[in-house]
């Protein structure tokens, strides 16, 4: 199995830095294979808790190259919830690459695990409108949430507004599954391309750090 790793961010701020630049970023250093995705950006400002800046990726599988190459620029360009990432946020970015896997159908909406499962739920709503939204594992834990914490903040998420009620809660259905994840800051990227390429990644030719 194919699991996250630091060869994927690298690509995943190799792919940005190039878009900046106008460029075609350089091939990556890992193998083809085709998983389901997630791309996240986080923003770190003076050493506090990173913040999200995009989250973008798919649920069904992708060919890992072209996967993080497209969710790369569109989690950090085109996440409705955010304005883009601009080229002066690099040096205080941080990246996590997602690979999903161990997809499985629950029995009811409450029979998964916080920290162990990422969740997406499908239902249809009062309206007769049908909705489906997803969580990754890391995401419940971090808020600290309750798993009907969760689903409920989730249903909003898939654009429910009105009451949530218990029968609501019982139409979903919900298909877990677990992911392996590999997270760096640009700082230890700027690091790894200087020993490995002999160069620190720029914009326009100056160190992006300057920007």
């Amino acid at each position: 199995m194919v699991s996250a790793n630091r060869e994927m961010v690298v690509y995943c701020f190799d792919t940005l830095v190039a878009h900046y630049n106008s460029e075609e970023a350089a091939p990556p250093a890992f193998d083809e294979g085709q998983h389901p995705l997630f791309v996240t950006w986080k923003k770190v400002v003076n050493g506090g808790e990173p913040r999200l800046r995009g989250c973008i990726g798919t649920l069904e599988a992708r060919c890992l190259i072209n996967g993080f190459r497209d969710y790369a620029l569109t989690s950090a360009l085109k996440d409705r919830r955010f304005p883009p990432i601009q080229a002066r946020e690099l040096p205080y970015l941080e990246c996590t690459v997602s690979i999903l896997t161990d997809y499985e159908t629950a029995n009811n909406y409450l029979d998964w695990e916080v920290g162990k499962h990422g969740i997406i739920i499908e239902f249809t709503d009062d309206y007769n409108i049908r909705r489906s939204a997803t969580y990754l594992p890391e995401v419940p834990a971090h808020e600290g949430w309750t798993k009907v914490e969760a689903i409920d903040s989730l249903m909003r998420k898939a654009g429910l507004s009105g009451h949530i009620s218990e029968s609501l809660r019982n139409r979903i259905k919900l298909t877990r599954y677990q992911s392996t994840l590999f997270t760096m800051h640009y700082s230890d990227y700027a690091s790894y391309v200087q020993a490995t390429r002999g160069a620190v990644p720029s914009i326009g030719g100056a160190n992006s750090s300057n920007h």
